[in-house]
Order: structure tokens, then C-alpha cells, then sequence
């Protein structure tokens, strides 16, 4: 009885250290522009997205949280006709703002 009361309260911090998020088939269309100038393309608008960052008291791995930020990103980028995302700021809270660009 301990044993399953014990598997059944660390499911929560198993699950929290699990990527949920993947592009779809439009975002995976959608490239990430890192550090570079986009003047060359036209811009179609911001995203704001976000994710769970935080399960409880467990705070969920950094890289993990970026990755869906970035998924989820190109998904709305692709909804907005944009094929390049560019992160417009640091994830804070597990939120994060991205320009969408069409360079076409």
C-alpha cells in the first residue's frame, strides 16, 4: 500500500520532467532565427506563449520549458502566415514573447 501511495505522488515530477509540446506540421515549417537581423523580411506580428514551468514545489528542467516555448511558437508563427520566429525575450515564468516574420 505504501509502495503504490509512494509511485502515485512522484507521478506529478516524472510527468513535469516530460516534453508535451511539439510543433505540428505548420510549425515544423516555421524556421528560428537566432541572433540574427531580419530587416529583409516583413513583420507579421508578436506571439506571447507559455507552459507550465512549475508542478507543485518542482520546478521543471529549463531546456525542456525553452523547447515547448519554441514549439508553441512556431505553431502560432504558422497560424499568423510566418515562416521565422525570433525570441524577443528571455522565458520568464515559463512565458515567452517571439516575432514572427515572413522572409520569403
Amino acid at each position: 500500500m505504501r509502495l503504490t501511495t509512494l509511485l502515485l505522488a512522484s507521478l506529478p515530477l516524472f510527468a513535469a520532467g516530460c516534453t508535451w509540446v511539439e510543433p505540428d506540421e505548420a510549425g515544423k515549417q516555421v524556421r528560428v532565427a537566432y541572433g540574427k537581423t531580419l530587416t529583409a523580411c516583413t513583420h507579421k506580428g508578436d506571439v506571447t506563449v507559455s507552459v507550465k514551468h512549475k508542478v507543485g514545489l518542482y520546478r521543471r528542467n529549463e531546456l525542456k520549458v525553452r523547447d515547448e516555448l519554441e514549439s508553441l511558437a512556431r505553431n502560432e508563427a504558422a497560424r499568423i502566415g510566418a515562416d521565422t520566429i525570433q525570441a524577443l525575450d528571455e522565458p520568464l515564468n515559463g512565458e515567452q514573447r517571439f516575432g514572427a516574420y515572413d522572409c520569403r
